[in-house]
C-alpha cells in the first residue's frame, strides 16, 4: 500500500502574512517606567509631568493597588458581571472582571500620548531611574529591567549614582542627571522627548477611484501641465517624507516609474480602504491624504493643514464651507488614527468622514475655501476650468 505523501514545512515557510507592527512597547509607542523610588514619591513625580505635559498631549498613569485588604470586587463586578461602567459627572469609569494580555493593554492605551508607569510593579521600554539610599536594595534587584535608561534622578538623600548602577549601564555619564525635586529639567526633558517622538508625515494622493459619475479617469486630468494624480504628488512633496500615489492593483502598470505607488489591500472600500492600506504599509508615519480631484489646492492650504497639526488627535482636518462637516480628503491623519479606523470597519463603517465627526480631530477653518473645491461630473469640470482660465488671466 503506497504511503500518503508528507507537506513538509521549510524553517522558512512564514504561515502568517508578514505585518509592518507599529512600535509599540508595553502600553503605547511613548512610555516611560518611573523606578527606584518609594511609590509616594513615583507618584508625585508622574502627576507633576502630567501637570505640565496635558495641556498639550494626552498623558496615562499606571500603577498596582498596594492595600492587599480590598478583596471584594467593586460594583457589579461582585455579582458577576464582566464590565461595570459608570458615567461619572465629571470622568468615566470602567471597571473590568478580567485580566488584561499584552494586546488589550496596547489597545487600551492606544489613544494617549503619554505612559508614565510606577516602575517598581510594571515595565516599560524605558526608564527614569530615581537613585534613592532608601531604595538601593530594591533597585539593585531590578537592574535587569533598566535595559533603556533616559534619565537618573538623585532623591536628597543621595548624591551620585550607585555603583551596582554604573556597572550595569556603562554609557551612564552620557544620560541625563537631575536632582527629583528639578522639575523644570525633568519636565523640559519630557517636551523634549516628545518633540523627538513626532511621526513624520508620508503624502498619499487618492487616485484609485473608477470615476464613475465622470466617466473617464479624474486623475489622468491635465489641469496644471502634467496629469492631476502627478501634479498633486508634486504638491506634496515639500511637505512629506515620502509620496505615495493610491491606486487600484490593476492600476499600478500606468503609474510613471518617478514616482511611488501604493495598492489598496483593503478592497472595495473606496478611500478608506486606501488610508487603511498605507498604514498597513508604515503604521509609524502620519499620512496626509488628499483626493486628486482637488485642482484649485494650493501650497499655503497644504502649509497651514502642517502648521497646525496637532499630533495628540487622531486627525487634522479642514472643515467644509459647504455643509461644515471635516473634509476626510484633505486629512492628516495620525499613528493613532489606524486602530479606530479598523475598530469602526469592524463596527460595519466605512466612511471617513464619520471617523472624524465621531472622534477627536482638529478642525481648521481654510484660508482659501476654493482650494477644496472638488471635481466629479463633467459640468464641475468646466466649471473649474473656467475658474483657471480666469486665474491665468489675471495674472
Amino acid at each position: 500500500m503506497k504511503k500518503p505523501e508528507v507537506n513538509v514545512i521549510s524553517k522558512e515557510h512564514n504561515k502568517h502574512t508578514k505585518l509592518a507592527r507599529p512600535a509599540f512597547g508595553t502600553f503605547n509607542r511613548n512610555e516611560w517606567a518611573i523606578v527606584g523610588g518609594p511609590c509616594t514619591a513615583i507618584k508625585l513625580l508622574a502627576d507633576q509631568v502630567i501637570n505640565a505635559l496635558s495641556a498639550r498631549y494626552k498623558c496615562a498613569y499606571i500603577d498596582t493597588a498596594h492595600n492587599d485588604d480590598i478583596t471584594v470586587m467593586p460594583g457589579r463586578l461582585a455579582n458577576g458581571a464582566v464590565l461595570d461602567y459608570t458615567d461619572q459627572i465629571n470622568h468615566r469609569q470602567l471597571n473590568y472582571s478580567t485580566d488584561f494580555n499584552s494586546f488589550k493593554l496596547r489597545d487600551t492605551f492606544a489613544a494617549v500620548d503619554v505612559v508614565l508607569a510606577n516602575g517598581n510593579h510594571h515595565q516599560c521600554r524605558a526608564q527614569v531611574v530615581i537613585i534613592s539610599e532608601n531604595k538601593r536594595a530594591s533597585l539593585q534587584k531590578r537592574t535587569d529591567q533598566l535595559t533603556n535608561v533616559q534619565m537618573f534622578l538623585l532623591a536628597e538623600n543621595t548624591n551620585e549614582v550607585f555603583d551596582f548602577i554604573k556597572e550595569a549601564i556603562p554609557n551612564w555619564t552620557q544620560i541625563p542627571l537631575y536632582k527629583v525635586d528639578d522639575i523644570e529639567n525633568i519636565t523640559a526633558f519630557f517636551k523634549a522627548q516628545m518633540q523627538q517622538a513626532k511621526p513624520e508625515i508620508n503624502g498619499l494622493v487618492l487616485a484609485g477611484g473608477k470615476s464613475q459619475r465622470m466617466g473617464f479617469d479624474k486623475g489622468a486630468v491635465n489641469w496644471h501641465g502634467k496629469e492631476q494624480r502627478y501634479y498633486m504628488a508634486d504638491l506634496l512633496r515639500t511637505f512629506c517624507k515620502d509620496v505615495f500615489i493610491s491606486c487600484r492593483a490593476q492600476q499600478q502598470k500606468e503609474i510613471d516609474n518617478a514616482y511611488l505607488s501604493l495598492t489598496d489591500t483593503f478592497s472595495d472600500l473606496g478611500p478608506y480602504g486606501a488610508i487603511l492600506s498605507a498604514f498597513r504599509e508604515k503604521p509609524d508615519s502620519a499620512w496626509l491624504v488628499i483626493a486628486c480631484d482637488l485642482p484649485l489646492m494650493d501650497e499655503n492650504t497644504l502649509q497651514y493643514l502642517v502648521d497646525y497639526r496637532d499630533v495628540s488627535s487622531v486627525a487634522t482636518a479642514y472643515q467644509s464651507p459647504a455643509d461644515e462637516f471635516p473634509e476626510p480628503l484633505i486629512t492628516i491623519w495620525e499613528p493613532k488614527s489606524y486602530p479606530v479606523l479598523l475598530s469602526f470597519l469592524a463596527q460595519g463603517y466605512s466612511c471617513p468622514r464619520k471617523v472624524l465627526i465621531n472622534s477627536d480631530v482638529t478642525l481648521l477653518n481654510a484660508l482659501n475655501p476654493e482650494a477644496l473645491t472638488n471635481v466629479n461630473t463633467p459640468d464641475e469640470l468646466e466649471r473649474i476650468k473656467r475658474v483657471l482660465h480666469q486665474k491665468i488671466a489675471a495674472e
